[in-house]
């Protein structure tokens, strides 16, 4: 199943949150912050959004920073992936 976002919206697939600390403290699941490093799987076309023409920036495999809680979640396939506007991208990690 391929996924295709519309507009300024971007997929992205998040990185797994770190299981022990630097000292090897192993956390609880509900100790683990949410992870804000993910990878972006699929990027929609741009166009006129809100009456404002949206230029996409980012590409397919690009390492980015995103909101915490920003986007909606979706089960595709048995993995997850968050869909958000590419507004919500706060960097991308070089």
């Amino acid at each position: 199943m391929t996924v295709k976002p519309l507009a300024d919206r971007v997929v992205i697939k998040m990185e797994e949150a770190e299981e022990t600390t630097k000292s090897g403290i192993v956390l609880a699941g509900s100790a683990k912050e949410k992870p804000q490093f993910a990878r972006v799987v699929a990027v929609g076309p741009g166009g006129m959004v809100d009456g404002h023409q949206v230029e996409m920036y980012l590409n397919v495999g690009d390492r980015v920073i995103a909101s915490k809680y920003a986007g909606t979640e979706v089960k595709l396939e048995g993995k997850e992936y968050t869909i958000l506007r590419q507004s919500d991208i706060l960097a991308i990690v070089e």
